[in-house]
């Protein structure tokens, strides 16, 4: 799990995807989130690194502050969703976001969603399936893919959301879900090595594609996450 969270932090995004059923069938819904964000931090620091002068700041200024608001919603949410339901939810917000990225490769590519509504729902929906179940992934792919930005300001933006969205969630993980522990803490710490290897592993995947097939790959590896969500 370490492996593929360092993975999807240079450009794999689909693989983090795969971390969350993995440990939701390990500690559960709720608490595996918890598990889960300290690896992500650590992850965001080296995807920030290596690709940090590629983001789009255009797009990153209208997201931050709707992802607050989302994330907020979603520590509220949270206390009312049990583990089955909380499975179901994140889910759907893969299948639904694996339906859209399918529509958006099959319209025509200069229809770009100009619209500062499209920007703000989708900030609110990554900050609250980010708190909810650490599955933004696929709500920002369908964003930044409507967008058509070019590969590495791709994972450039998603590198910058993250890194501010996640560690904008750890009080709220800390203090009022009791998710993150120094347990917990400990754990993901001895995770470290393998988060690098996952992160160059990353680097080395996406050099190999141009900016067609990588739109292509992040919505196969999009497939392959709902797959291994409803197993």
């Amino acid at each position: 799990m370490a492996l593929l969270t360092g993975m999807s932090k240079t450009g794999v995004h689909g693989a983090g995807m795969l971390s969350v059923p993995l440990l939701a069938m390990v500690f559960g819904g709720q608490l595996s989130s918890g598990v889960l964000l300290p690896m992500l931090v650590i992850a965001d620091v080296f995807g920030v690194w290596y690709y940090h002068r590629h983001a789009s700041w255009q797009h990153l200024k209208v997201l931050f502050p709707w992802a607050a608001l989302g994330v907020l919603a979603g520590t509220v949410t949270g206390n009312y969703i049990n583990d089955q339901l909380f499975k179901w939810v994140m889910a759907i917000t893969i299948l639904i976001s694996l339906a859209i990225m399918i529509l958006l490769e099959r319209t025509n590519p200069n229809n770009i969603p100009r619209h500062k509504g499209f920007a703000i729902g989708t900030g609110i929906a990554g900050g609250f399936t980010s708190m909810v179940g650490n599955l933004a992934g696929s709500v920002m792919s369908v964003y930044l893919l409507a967008v058509r930005l070019p590969k590495n300001e791709f994972i450039g933006t998603t590198a910058w959301f993250f890194l501010v969205v996640n560690w904008f969630k750890v009080p709220f993980h800390v203090f009022a879900w009791h998710t993150i522990t120094w347990n917990t803490v400990w754990l993901d710490l001895l995770t470290l090595p393998v988060i690098l290897v996952g992160a160059w592993i990353g680097i080395f995947i996406v050099k190999q594609l141009n900016d067609t097939m990588y739109r292509w790959f992040i919505i196969g590896m999009t497939l392959i996450a709902a797959v291994g969500m409803l197993l």
